[in-house]
């Protein structure tokens, strides 16, 4: 298994504390897996395996645990019976498909010397009523797919030794899904493994959860959310876009299946900040999708398309870098993000080349009209990229991605 240590570290980090250690994120994404490093890791350490205890709500061997109640019994059978000051770890993977869960977790929590980890493929996991136990006593560890620069690890330790520039090229193709590193490098097979996972989103972490009958329906608004990753959304334009697929469909309808796909992390929700007047704006978000594969696997292979796939590559690190990202509205103009962590603040601009000078003007344009002191950065994929115009630094855009 490729070693994920950025998780790894945080779980580490985070050990042997009374708080609850949650790793959200869209299902196969790897989440199961950092669990098993994690576990190996603290083995490495000299716990003994009696102290971990490991429950996979995806495994045939614990579907008798569907409540709560079941849940605790199971541990509660399986803790030490006398205890000598050491921790047992406690991991739960995908938790949500036992009902009632966080009573559970609440409890085995306050009997002290307990770590827990647990995973979910849904937003919501602890926005419910009953996740009000546990304010103040979890910190959440969100899950993405593969970094550019963990796809790179991932395909060196196979033994590839292509070009950084060959690997970035199948990375905007494949995407960053672990799975598909257990099949063949056949593109037509990664597209039917993405195709199910996708199915398998809609119909367990979507349809089953929120009783969605129309999975047609769904599967159109993912189409459109796609389709127009990146872009400014407007509810209407989905209805207009089903109307001319003959379906009629209310806006309240659109926003609700939005929120379904939103929260199975299939995904994101981008605001529009306004850096004149220093606010939030409550239209014209973007949305941008969870994954390059599983957006290619909707939409299809287009050549031409190379402009949003870079903009979502550049999205999904910052992501992962743990940065609140929202995009810029000065005036007439766009930032494409504004990136901001600890305090701290990045602006940045992606493109695909910077072919002539009114290219060049749109790029750098609106971020030589900020007047402020952070960092401003310019993306392309120009080979000959580096250096610096007016203070703003000029990249390329793999470089940065690793």
């Amino acid at each position: 298994m490729y070693a994920r240590k950025g998780y790894q570290d945080q779980l580490t980090s985070l050990a042997r504390t009374p708080l609850i250690k949650v790793l959200t994120g869209l299902r196969r994404v790897g989440k199961s897996t950092i669990l098993r490093l994690f576990q190996a890791d603290l083995m490495a350490q000299g716990v003994a395996p009696e102290r971990i205890v490991s429950i996979d709500m995806e495994r045939f061997e614990f579907a008798g645990l569907r409540t709560g109640s079941d849940l605790h019994e199971y541990v509660m059978a399986r803790l030490p019976a006398h205890p000598s000051g050491d921790w047992t770890y406690l991991f739960i993977d995908e938790v949500q498909e036992i009902a009632q869960w966080e009573k559970a977790v609440n409890a085995l929590l306050n009997q002290g010397g307990i770590d827990l980890v647990i995973t979910g493929s849904n937003s919501h996991l602890l926005s419910s009523e009953l996740a009000t136990l546990l304010t103040g006593r979890t910190v959440e560890i969100p899950v993405y797919p593969l970094t550019f620069s963990e796809f790179v690890g991932f395909r060196r330790q196979a033994g590839d030794d292509a070009p950084t520039d060959a690997l970035f090229a199948q990375y905007l193709r494949q995407g960053g899904m672990p799975g598909l590193f257990h099949v063949d490098a056949d593109e037509d097979l990664h597209r039917q493994v993405l195709g199910s996972l996708l199915d398998s989103v809609l119909l367990k972490d979507i349809a089953a959860r929120h009783q969605v009958r129309d999975i047609d329906l769904l599967r159109r608004i993912l189409l459109f959310l796609a389709d127009n990753s990146g872009q400014t959304f407007s509810a209407r334009r989905v209805a207009d876009f089903l109307k001319s697929e003959r379906r009629s469909v209310g806006i309240e309808t659109i926003y609700n299946y939005v929120s379904h796909i939103l929260s199975a992390f299939l995904a994101f929700r981008v605001p529009r900040y306004d850096l004149k007047g220093k606010r939030f704006l409550e239209v014209s978000e973007k949305y941008f999708f969870a994954d390059l594969g599983l957006r290619q696997a909707l939409v299809g292979h287009r050549p031409a398309d190379i402009a949003p796939a870079l903009e979502l590559a550049v999205f999904l690190e910052l992501k992962r870098r743990g940065y609140a990202v929202s995009v810029g509205k000065l005036q007439d103009t766009e930032v494409d993000f504004i990136a901001e962590r600890g305090g701290k603040r990045l602006y940045l601009q992606v493109c695909y080349l910077l072919s002539d000078e009114s290219v060049v003007r749109r790029e750098f344009g609106p971020l030589e009209a900020i007047r402020d002191n952070y960092p401003k950065l310019v993306l392309s994929m120009d080979r000959l990229a580096g250096g610096d115009q007016n203070g703003i630094s000029w990249q390329y855009l793999p470089y940065f991605l690793l």
